[in-house]
């Protein structure tokens, strides 16, 4: 009996949005439960530790789609200091890292660079992740700058 090769691909991609804030102001809304403030229905279901805190090792988990039943997160950077945080995304198909780092353009201007890398663990996983970087970088993350900036305006 002979087992295919599988080849696992990586891709990756970086978008750049500009948010009309204070970067202390912006930054915690990429925190997993700040985060709901502004995401439509983001639910995360938080595994460790017992509270909501954003710190490394902080590990939730989200429902996923048709394709894939959940995900698992973990945030394996934390930096807030420097304005940057990494979470680490896995489902049996396939893992993935978010990067979040900000910088202050000026005093109420906050430039986020957001990149997504994926990487298959199996074909359906390679195809899945082409499938998601498309849709997600579909407008460069302007629908998350726009769904920012609501929530800010209207708090």
């Amino acid at each position: 009996m002979s087992i295919e090769k599988f080849i696992a691909e990586k891709i990756s991609r970086t978008s750049e949005i500009k948010i009309n804030e204070n970067v202390k102001s912006v930054f915690p809304l990429f925190g997993a439960f700040e985060e709901k403030k502004w995401a439509e229905g983001w639910e995360p279901i938080l595994i460790y530790p017992d509270k909501e805190v954003i710190e490394e090792g902080t590990t939730f988990k989200t429902d996923g789609n048709d394709e894939e039943f959940e995900y698992l997160w973990r945030i394996t950077k934390y930096y807030p200091e420097e304005f940057h945080i990494q979470y680490m995304v896995s489902t049996e198909n396939r893992s993935w890292t978010i990067t979040i780092k900000c910088n202050s353009e000026n005093e109420n201007e906050t430039l986020a660079a957001i990149t997504y890398t994926f990487v298959g663990l199996n074909e359906k996983g390679n195809r899945l992740n082409k499938e998601h970087l498309s849709r997600m970088y579909k407008n460069n993350l302007k629908d998350w700058e726009e769904e920012i900036h609501n929530y800010l305006n209207n708090k």
